[in-house]
């Protein structure tokens, strides 16, 4: 059963709607994390050194975004299972403001801590 005090229509759309930002994110980006390619007789060392340190930020960010989609993947399993909202470490219900705050946590308060 999932968590009694949510509408799971609701989740379930906000899941939908936050994984589309995370894919549109990750297209936007897609160019700034391809190989960088700079002329050496043009372009000077910081400017390479810059262009080097955008290239892994923007790897990091996308590292991130594919960890929230594994997230919300896993929250719409969850919710297919009926098991969404329960915490992972104790069993009980997580506060279901928890969950309209962040809806891919996975513990409760006290055992988040």
């Amino acid at each position: 059963m999932n968590h009694p005090d949510l509408e799971m229509e609701v989740v379930v759309e906000r899941l939908h709607a936050l994984r589309t930002e995370l894919l549109e994110q990750s297209e936007a980006s897609r160019g700034s994390r391809d190989t960088v390619m700079l002329d050496q007789t043009s372009v000077g060392r910081l400017s390479r050194m810059d262009a080097l340190q955008g290239q892994a930020m923007a790897k990091a960010e996308e590292e991130r975004r594919q960890l929230s989609l594994r997230r919300v993947t896993s929250a719409l399993s969850r919710i297919d299972k009926g098991g969404y909202g329960e915490c992972i470490a104790c069993g009980d219900w997580i506060d279901s403001r928890r969950l309209e705050r962040d809806p891919l946590v996975l513990k409760c308060i006290d055992c988040a801590e």
